[in-house]
């Protein structure tokens, strides 16, 4: 398939009450920039409501739609890297299903983009509308954080919104890590990136399906993925303790040649607790990242896609396509553009 200027790739996770409005919006912000020269590209990522039957039906009317159905529930982040994986766009437009990122800033982006001739311009968030006090207070914790552990630079209060070049995508896509914080990995490429400053709207439909267990999910991939500093961490915490313990063998030594009583069960036992707590805390650490290693040792593909609904996507490199997902898509249609008959 031919390159369009623009793709716009959306994983979707639940989100049929957001699809019509989402593909309404996407189309016309698309059109006020590159014409007809673009796709949409949805990625069901294991939904449970009937967003890939939509899904279908809006490919079935608009030639320009691509639907991606994974093969089950991967994660936003691998559902996210099948559609960059398969768009085939020249500029690559990332957003969130749930409209809390606007479409309609697509233009300032791509201006931005021609004018200061970057590879990536990155939305940053300058206010959260319709989230908790404890949702703003802990992203801004993560972020600063990440910041500080992070061996590169991560621009703060930064999702996947983000407008990207085609050479950045392909860079992007040469790392093949399976714990991936794609916001990290786009910074760790390089090249020229750009902020553009927004404000986060309230979700359109629907509620958040990014529960808590998600972002602390997201956050350990984070600070893995990008710093050893828990490593290194571990690392001084284990001198101290040996220091700690010269100077404990130098009380009692001291206590013992004087003759004075050496301290009871209850200093014993906190000395053991704390001793203990802090090993656990250590080799879970070092089990996050051997996990991590064991996981990467296994080579299997990123994703998994089942059937594409619309005309034929990109070439994968990360992934899998079934055999008969894409002539499943292209050869049951009765227009010849690729679209599914609506059952």
């Amino acid at each position: 398939m031919s390159p369009v200027k623009l793709s716009v790739v959306i994983p979707c996770y639940n989100e049929e009450a957001c699809l019509d409005e989402l593909c309404s919006r996407v189309t016309k912000a698309s059109t006020e920039v590159v014409g007809d020269s673009y796709e949409i590209v949805l990625v069901n990522d294991g939904s449970r409501d009937g967003s890939w039957a939509m899904m279908q039906a809006l490919a079935a009317k608009d030639d320009k739609l691509v639907a991606i159905n994974l093969s089950r529930n991967h994660g936003h982040q691998l559902a996210l890297t099948a559609g960059l994986d398969l768009c085939s766009g020249e500029r690559i437009l990332i957003i969130d299903a749930d409209l809390q990122d606007p479409p309609e800033l697509l233009p300032a982006m791509m201006a931005e983009m021609d004018r200061l001739q970057a590879d990536v311009v990155y939305a940053v968030r300058r206010a959260r509308a319709g989230e908790t006090a404890f949702k703003r207070s802990s992203a801004k914790l993560f972020y600063r954080s990440l910041s500080k552990l992070a061996d590169i630079e991560i621009p703060v209060d930064t999702g996947d919104f983000r407008l990207m070049s085609r050479r950045a995508l392909d860079a992007l896509l040469s790392l093949p890590e399976q714990a991936r914080f794609i916001r990290g990995m786009v910074a760790w490429i390089g090249f020229r990136q750009v902020p553009i400053v927004y404000d986060r709207a309230e979700r359109h439909a629907g509620r958040t399906n990014y529960p808590l267990s998600k972002m602390v999910r997201l956050a350990l991939d984070a600070v893995t993925g990008f710093s050893t500093a828990p490593l290194r961490f571990a690392s001084h915490i284990g001198m101290w303790l040996v220091a700690a313990s010269i100077l404990l063998i130098i009380y009692i030594a001291v206590g013992w040649l004087s003759g004075s009583a050496i301290q009871g069960w209850t200093s014993l036992m906190l000395v053991v607790v704390v001793l203990g707590a802090v090993q656990m805390f250590v080799l879970g650490m070092i089990g996050e990242y051997l996990g991590r290693l064991y996981i990467e040792s296994k080579r299997r593909p990123l994703y998994i896609v089942s059937e594409i609904a619309g005309r034929s996507a990109g070439d994968g490199r990360l992934g899998h396509v079934a055999q008969g997902a894409e002539s499943k898509a292209t050869s049951e249609t009765p227009d010849g553009k690729g679209n599914l008959p609506i059952a």
